[in-house]
């Protein structure tokens, strides 16, 4: 064995592996900086380039690319609202915030030291437990798995802000909408409306950047001002992120440890351990009044649990050739290509190998978050700018991520759809959390109670595994309510009593009771298993919602499910109405599907400049040379698809 460890030192240190590592590393940081692309998109892009190489050069530039996906697509989850990927959704909630009270390095900051940090300890954990994990990874049956996806929706409490009824019709929606598509134990198709898009269901990378993006980018569009606004960035405030990771060591210690037991289990991925750590930040602080206006605690705890979720995702994938998650299961492909086979083997006679691939994913790390801190002081300057200079820049950005996740153009109008419902929900109080952890839960949550039900029956809630997800997930529902994350709590004791009219959001209840309503119609109309799950999510929640259009229609506005942030701002906040950025993005995606992206976005680009954004002629046609470019450039060395209209 110390033969095999000791080879695995000289590999790790050779020249040629570490060269390798750091173009993995570089190619990481830049993937990660685009939204919508993330681990699965990355990876895939690099697979046709492992042919031909060594197993050594393959393996450190597979290892490096998955290391600090996670933390650069910190960037654009702080700078710009914009979660990165599916593991930094959690970070958007204090980490724009925060950038929007002058504060984005000291965000920035804490979220590269606190991956630094996640990372290193799953590479540590990893490397002690890797021989004894096997027992431990198969006490988790379908059961317990199910469980698992319970105890997340159990943080739905803590989130939901300060109307509980809002916070539970939210995450229904978002369990609903989950459930569109084919229904995982039958295959039957579910609330697709003929629209064949819909038959796949809609693509998580979508409905992120909907429900979070999108907003606040309509909000910012819409004052017209800089994302930090009158604040002042302040010197050295990347030191005093590190300094905040230092004196919450404890929550960052605890959160790692939550991201590699999380990363761990098969099927669990990175799509929910950021909400896990998020929760549990919330659930067991005293004080909770910062979280969701710009805490920074609510950066520490996630970012610490995305990262160390990596090293514990590959201890299934490399002991069983089980993907831990949706980027491992290409990362198992990728070790198949370069003639790599997991199993029983990387404990044995590929010890070796197995110990590269860990203390290569702790060096990367080390790398990235070094550079990323770096670059967190010069490119938080970016929120100094006013925004109607950056708002077509973001606007490309997530269109185009949008785009790539089925490269249709629905992707774009889906985008624009559910973009509408989360301007809607943040401005009526709905919290946006609550329904993502809903989406992203309702394929695991349901296709893991089938199996559960019909390899267990019901006897599958005695098993002990499912007893203590049990207990922890009732604790974590009491803890949920001593105090929720509002993000409109400043707003809320703005709004003058006596004075809201409740129209626009009864109209928007009601609009999504409808579609509770056609759930609810529609799974009746399967069979039992292909319909249960939908049925009953839309039986709960139907008396919900209908509790609140009566609340809506009766109260006085003092009750807190009773809230317009659009009538509780100072009147002038906003310079234009909320329909104007709809008009433009929905502009821009017309354009697409007559002349193509590229071109549409070239007209969109010099528009704006010169309608909105006032600039000159040679500043309107430099940036938007300089944002197309980029944007052509990119695609064209990843090798990634734009939108085609029909006129070419």
């Amino acid at each position: 064995m110390l033969d095999l460890v000791l080879q695995a030192f000289a590999t790790l240190f050779s020249p040629e592996h570490f060269m390798f590592l750091m173009i993995g590393v570089l190619l990481g940081l830049v993937i990660g900086v685009f939204p919508g692309l993330g681990g699965i998109a990355g990876l895939s892009l690099l697979l046709p380039f492992l042919y031909g190489m060594d197993e050594v050069s393959a393996l450190a530039t597979l290892v490096g690319l998955v290391a600090v996906i996670p933390t650069s697509a910190t960037f654009t989850s702080v700078l710009m609202g914009i979660p990165g990927s599916s593991s930094s959704q959690a970070t958007v909630l204090d980490g724009f915030a925060l950038a929007k009270k002058g504060e984005a390095s000291r965000a920035l900051a804490a979220a590269f030291s606190s991956s630094l940090f996640g990372g290193l300890f799953g590479a540590v954990i990893l490397t002690f437990f890797v021989q004894i994990a096997r027992p431990m990874i198969l006490l988790f049956g379908s059961a317990e798995l199910f469980m698992l996806a319970i105890f997340g929706l159990s943080m739905v409490g803590s989130l939901s802000g300060k109307s509980v009824v809002k916070g539970v019709v939210a995450c229904a929606l978002g369990l609903l909408v989950g459930s569109i598509g084919s229904a995982p134990a039958t295959g039957e198709y579910r609330m697709i409306f003929g629209v064949n898009y819909l038959y796949d269901g809609i693509p998580l990378v979508v409905i992120a950047l909907s429900i979070f993006a999108f907003p606040e980018i309509s909000e910012l569009f819409r004052k017209d001002k800089a994302i930090a606004e009158g604040a002042e960035l302040g010197k050295g405030g990347w030191m005093l992120g590190i300094r905040d990771l230092i004196k919450h060591k404890w929550l960052a210690l605890r959160c790692a440890g939550i991201g590699t037991i999380v990363g761990a289990i098969p099927g669990m991925g990175g799509s929910v351990v950021d909400w896990i750590a998020y929760g549990h930040v919330v659930q067991t602080t005293k004080d909770k009044s910062g979280f969701g206006k710009g805490d920074i605690r609510g950066v520490i705890a996630p970012e610490s649990a995305n990262n160390a979720k990596e090293g514990g995702a590959l201890l299934p994938t490399l002991l069983f050739g089980i993907p831990g998650s949706g980027s491992m299961a290409v990362f198992l492909g990728g070790m198949v290509l370069i003639g790599i086979e997991a199993g029983p083997s990387m404990v044995t006679t590929d010890l070796d190998l197995t110990y590269t691939i860990i203390w290569s994913l702790a060096i990367a790390n080390v790398i990235g978050a070094g550079m990323a801190l770096c670059l967190a002081g010069p490119i938080s300057k970016l929120t100094r700018i006013k925004f109607s200079l950056l708002a077509p820049f973001m606007i490309m950005v997530i269109s185009f991520a949008a785009f790539q996740a089925t490269k249709d153009m629905m992707d774009l109008w889906m985008l624009m759809i559910f973009g509408l419902v989360g301007i809607f929900m943040k401005r009526f109080g709905w919290s946006r959390p609550a329904f993502l952890i809903g989406f992203v839960l309702a394929t695991q949550a349901e296709s893991y109670l089938n199996m559960s039900v019909q390899f267990y029956g019901w006897q599958m809630f005695l098993r002990p595994g499912v007893i203590i997800i049990v207990l922890l997930s009732l604790i974590s529902i009491y803890f949920s309510r001593k105090g929720t994350v509002d993000e409109n709590a400043e707003l809320m004791e703005k709004t003058i009593h006596g004075k809201i009219n409740v129209r626009p959001q009864l109209i928007f209840a009601v609009v999504m009771m409808l579609f509770i309503v056609v759930s609810l119609f529609d799974s009746n109309q399967q069979s039992f298993l292909g319909g249960i799950f939908p049925f009953v999510i839309a039986g709960l929640a139907l008396p919900f919602v209908c509790v609140l259009i009566w609340t809506l229609i009766t109260k006085d506005d003092s009750h807190p499910a009773i809230f317009d942030a659009e009538q509780a701002v100072e009147e002038g906040t906003f310079k234009s109405p909320w329909y104007e950025p709809i008009l433009w993005i929905g502009g821009l995606y017309v354009l697409s599907v007559i002349i193509g992206f590229i071109p549409a976005i070239i007209l969109f680009f010099i528009s704006f400049f010169t309608l909105k954004a006032h600039t000159g002629y040679w500043k309107t046609t430099l940036l938007t040379a300089g944002g197309v470019g980029l944007l052509v450039t990119f695609g064209y060395f990843l090798n990634l698809e734009f939108p085609s209209g029909v006129l070419f």
